[in-house]
């Protein structure tokens, strides 16, 4: 089954998102075979001040999201940055390989919404996405600016925006910029076959996993786990606590961060796992995946 993701580095919606798509990740493994397309939200911070946005703004949007369980900062930029620059990226990340587009996809996130890193930079990029040791950061900056990328991300920038008459857009999942209907981030789209199932916008866990039910009941699907360890070593490049907390609860549970929390720093007490400051929460790794990131 083909999962197409819609997203863009830089929407607290499309970051809050992320305990789910870990959770998909965990029940379905490769039975899903997912592929990033990016938005292009803004090219430039000036898109986001004519829309009112400032720094003040965009500090504060943890109070707002917060509640979804993903870490956040709260001190403000020296300015408001676009996402343009960001997404190709992610578009460049993309070119070695599909995982190594997630991880930096994952890696911008968290420079977005855990630190006071100038998104639109290059070398404020390469810092956010050196925190992350499975990718070649130079490699992904020596293409940012190529033709290929600017190709493959405008192709990118074109399929997100035939959201018109689509059933995210009878949902009210869309947007509408310069004329254009686009989809909202995130918007995941399922496939199999001639069928296509569309759950745009932000939408809960459940969701997603009534489509991937529906498309094919012939998957097998893991269950929770009690081990937070499996969890870290079945995504090395590290997991948010509410992360661990989703995908060890059971079906249709909530989540317990609490009881997560407290099975982490027992990892990290036994030296099987690391705790990495991440704004007011933590990133949770295997313990090798951070001595090799140090050495």
């Amino acid at each position: 089954m083909r999962v197409t993701h819609i997203t863009d580095p830089g929407c607290p919606w499309a970051y809050s998102i992320e305990p789910s798509i870990t959770t998909l990740r965990w029940r379905y493994g490769d039975q899903l075979d997912w592929r990033i397309v990016l938005i292009g939200l803004t090219e430039n911070g000036a898109e986001y001040e004519s829309r009112g946005y400032t720094p003040e703004r965009q500090a504060a949007v943890g109070l707002r999201f917060k509640r979804y369980g993903m870490p956040f900062q709260s001190e403000p930029r020296t300015r408001v940055p676009g996402t343009g620059r960001a997404c190709r990226a992610v578009v460049s990340a993309r070119m070695d390989g599909v995982e190594a587009g997630y991880i930096a996809l994952r890696a911008l996130r968290f420079g977005w919404f855990t630190s006071t890193l100038l998104m639109d930079e290059d070398d404020q990029i390469a810092a956010a996405l050196s925190r992350a040791p499975e990718l070649d950061v130079d490699a992904i900056m020596s293409r940012i600016g190529s033709p290929d990328v600017e190709e493959a991300y405008q192709r990118d920038r074109e399929e997100s925006r035939q959201a018109a008459d689509s059933p995210a857009s009878l949902q009210g999942k869309t947007a509408i910029r310069d004329g254009v209907e686009r989809y909202t981030a995130p918007t995941l789209i399922f496939e199999r076959g001639d069928h296509r199932l569309v759950a745009g916008g932000y939408q809960p866990l459940a969701v997603y996993d009534l489509c991937v039910a529906n498309m094919d009941p012939t998957l097998s699907c893991r269950p929770g786990t009690a081990e937070p360890a499996e969890l870290l070593r079945a995504f090395p490049y590290g997991l948010t606590t509410r992360e661990v907390a989703l995908a060890m609860a059971e079906r249709n549970d909530e989540p317990d961060d609490a009881a997560a929390t407290e099975a982490l720093v027992e990892l990290v007490a036994s030296g099987a796992a690391e705790r990495e400051q991440l704004g007011d929460d933590a990133l949770w790794r295997p313990a090798a995946v951070t001595a090799r990131a140090a050495a």
